[in-house]
């Protein structure tokens, strides 16, 4: 039985490395949805899907779920997202280059939801921190590094 490409999953909405999965994508020959409730521009590429999924915020992440699985890659900032992926069998990494996993999932979801509520009473303003070029590139070390393990072990 031959298993079928890896596949890399990403949440359109606000993802700032893009155009890295692109390149990364374009270097395997591995297919890239780009899934988002509203229509984004994507290069014209065999390799790359826009999906646009209507009716309600949470359906693009419940798309993103109901379609990856086992050494597929999900590219998302959003926690219960990725634990929802981790749940799948998917390897799942930030755009910060941070990659959850099973072992810490259990406190990145802790710590979201605490962020959040200290923010819902005030007690904390603003977002997180900003975006940067080292960013960036850990996003790439890590994706690379995700792609080719999957290719050895196909997980």
């Amino acid at each position: 039985m031959s298993r079928r490409m890896l596949e890399i999953y990403v949440d359109g909405d606000a993802c700032p490395v893009k155009d890295e999965v692109y390149r990364v994508a374009g270097r395997y020959g591995l297919q890239v949805k780009v899934v988002a409730n509203g229509w984004l521009r994507v290069p014209e590429s065999p390799l790359i899907e826009r999906v646009t999924v209507s009716g309600g915020l949470d359906r693009a992440d419940d798309w993103i779920v109901e379609h990856v699985g086992p050494g597929d890659i999900a590219i998302t900032a959003d926690v219960p997202l990725a634990s929802r992926c981790i749940k799948q069998g998917a390897r799942v990494i930030a755009p910060t280059g941070r990659a959850f996993t099973e072992a810490s999932i259990g406190n990145d979801l802790a710590t979201r939801n605490l962020m959040t509520e200290l923010r819902d009473t005030g007690q904390i303003r603003g977002g997180g921190r900003p975006f940067t070029k080292e960013d960036r590139s850990r996003f790439l070390q890590t994706l690379d590094a995700a792609v080719q393990a999957i290719r050895r072990t196909g997980r």
